[in-house]
């Protein structure tokens, strides 16, 4: 959810208009809200303004653009700029130059109170109003934070807000972004990101660890208990959120935004990146619901290559040791952004997308489709067998419920990406650790891995994925990691240095716990095959001919994920040290508990 402005403005656009910093004067203000409290405003109006334009309003906790210098290395004002547009930018409640107190996540308000909603309301009303040569026309974006005060813009939108970019907005902070994944807390992001916003009203502070590799550092604390008796001491609300509602309560129920958004009046594009490290869940999440009851058809989605805020920077042909042989980053700027707000806002154009628009990686090329999933896509089964083999066909399972099995030790977790893993924040490894080769893991005891023959022809994923896994554990509790991988062929004549890769096109967690409801956490029964469905997200990947296609299950992603002590207790951030215990895990491949991997493929 963490996108800084420095990250959002690096690199700039080559253009006519690059060189014209003064093309913009700014003016500074103090907007009052309806409840008196008054937030920090800049506001940049074109130099030669000849008529009236549309406003680009962007809210953001991270502290806004503050000067038209800065302004002009931003990508995003460099290709929207030619259309004519007045940029305003906002410190929300209690950050930077905003009165007010800052709540991380503010939950939408009871009738007469006041959220991100009304403070978005009420901006735009003033705007309107005080802002000279407006056209009476205002558009929304922002990325991560700013994408999630996006979205809560279009809960009630003002009359005058005509469109809107939704641009990886966390969408449901338990279940799938950034604090939790499917119940299972997201330890080195939680802890370092609460740490950077709650420390500091006028500055992000990073966390000041004693070590390079945080691996050790967080092995080091032992159960979550210590964080608030060593370090936040109870300080940080966010931590102590997380301390008192372990479960998917209504505490985290409230603060989603499914719970409150359930169609829209404002035209919006939502945009995610397949390697998103932060929020990818909530992008694909918000375009569902909003689909649900698009009569209008309001509601569009992107998705490309990149990680977090991706879309945003100047050059987007490589990620990590990827090279998608075009920049998809002014693809997605020239050919997207720009004629969406120039449709919207100026009425000129066509719109640049009929529905979804999707980079399908491997094959490296931009897809259009009518639906997302698309309808046309049809789910097959890849299913686990003997001898780490991995096939399409059910005929060849054994009748009996095979298994192969791993001893699961929260002393030893599984590493998430290489050692030394430098912190979340400043990095540098977090932004591309999705594109790291997991050969570096495939061969620890506590992973298994199955994969198949070398393809004979191209196998292409797009839609939604889905793990199915017949598990036991000899403990009571238990955490089940599935990473869906593109295994590139020894000798790559493309690439050399990626003969062999092991690229992760998907991956997610399941905590045991919650296998039957995210509310009312269970114990498991050790020694007993239970189903676990574990949701791998959308993806449009080509598995290329030669390539293979292979599975890994773990149970330890460290310090990504926090260590479950593999013993139920009722609250895993008060459980103790002597708490943690090794568990014998065994993975089912039989007939009688199939376990696989759902894709959903399209035909060539």
């Amino acid at each position: 959810m963490r996108l800084f402005p420095v990250l959002a403005l690096a690199g700039c656009l080559v253009g006519p208009l690059a060189a014209q910093p003064d093309a913009f004067g700014m003016t500074e203000a103090m907007v009052p809200m309806r409840d008196g409290v008054r937030l920090h405003t800049n506001i940049f109006v074109p130099t030669k303004q000849t008529g009236p334009l549309p406003i680009i309003f962007t809210r953001t906790p991270y502290g806004i653009i503050g000067s038209p210098a800065v302004l002009w290395s931003n990508p995003n004002v460099q290709v929207l700029a030619p259309d004519g547009y007045i940029f305003v930018y906002q410190d929300i409640r209690g950050r930077f130059g905003s009165e007010g107190k800052f709540v991380m996540m503010r939950q939408p308000a009871a009738p007469g109170g006041v959220d991100e909603t009304t403070d978005a309301w009420d901006t735009i009303d003033w705007l309107l109003k005080n802002v000279p040569g407006n056209s009476g026309k205002v558009g929304m974006f922002g990325t991560s934070y700013g994408g999630w005060l996006t979205t809560m813009a279009l809960l009630n939108p003002h009359p005058a807000l005509k469109a809107a970019s939704e641009q990886a907005s966390p969408a449901d902070m338990y279940l799938g972004d950034d604090f939790h994944h499917n119940g299972a807390f997201r330890l080195s992001y939680g802890f370092e990101y609460s740490a950077e916003l709650e420390t500091s009203k006028t500055a992000n502070t990073h966390f000041d660890f004693d070590r390079y590799d945080t691996y050790s550092w967080y092995l080091g604390l032992g159960s979550l208990t210590h964080a608030n008796e060593r370090w936040f001491h109870g300080s940080i609300p966010t931590w102590n959120d997380f301390v008192n509602h372990p479960n998917y309560d209504a505490f985290w129920r409230n603060q989603s935004v499914t719970a409150h958004l359930f169609k829209t009046s404002v035209p919006n594009l939502n945009v995610a990146g397949w390697w998103d490290q932060e929020d990818f869940y909530g992008p694909l999440k918000i375009y569902d619901i909003l689909e649900k009851d698009d009569m209008q058809h309001l509601n569009f989605l992107i998705a490309g290559p990149w990680n977090h805020g991706g879309w945003n920077r100047e050059d987007g042909t490589r990620l990590g040791p990827l090279d998608f042989g075009q920049n998809t980053s002014e693809h997605y700027h020239t050919k997207v952004l720009a004629p969406w707000f120039r449709y919207w806002l100026h009425g000129e154009g066509e719109l640049p997308l009929r529905e979804a628009m999707t980079f399908e990686t491997g094959s490296n090329q931009w897809r259009q489709f009518d639906s997302w999933p698309p309808r046309e896509a049809r789910t097959s089964r890849l299913f686990l067998r003997a001898g780490g083999k991995l096939s399409f066909d059910a005929t060849a399972l054994t009748p009996k419920s095979d298994y192969d099995e791993y001893v699961s030790d929260p002393a030893n977790p599984v590493p998430y990406r290489h050692r030394p893993i430098s912190p979340t924040y400043p990095g540098p490894g977090w932004p591309t650790w999705q594109t790291e080769d997991q050969r570096f893991v495939e061969r620890r005891p506590d992973v298994l891995t199955w994969q198949t023959e070398p393809l004979a022809d191209d196998v292409t994923v797009a839609g939604d994925i889905v793990a199915h896994l017949f598990a036991s554990t000899s403990g009571s509790d238990a955490d089940w990691v599935v990473k869906l991988i593109d295994v590139y062929p020894e000798v790559y004549k493309p690439d050399p240095k990626m003969g062999g890769y092991q690229l992760m096109i998907a991956a997610d967690v399941l905590r045991g716990r919650f296998r039957k409801s995210f509310e009312r956490p269970e114990p498991i029964v050790p020694g007993q095959i239970t189903e676990y469905t574990i949701d791998l997200h959308s993806n449009n990947h080509a598995f290329l001919k030669g390539h293979r296609i292979m599975v890994q299950v773990q149970s330890t992603w460290f310090p990504l994920i926090d260590r479950n002590p593999q013993k139920f207790v009722p609250n895993i951030f008060e459980a103790k040290d002597a708490d943690f215990q090794k568990a014998t895990q065994r993975i089912f491949r039989g007939s009688t508990a199939p376990s696989r991997i759902d894709l959903p493929l399209l035909s060539r």
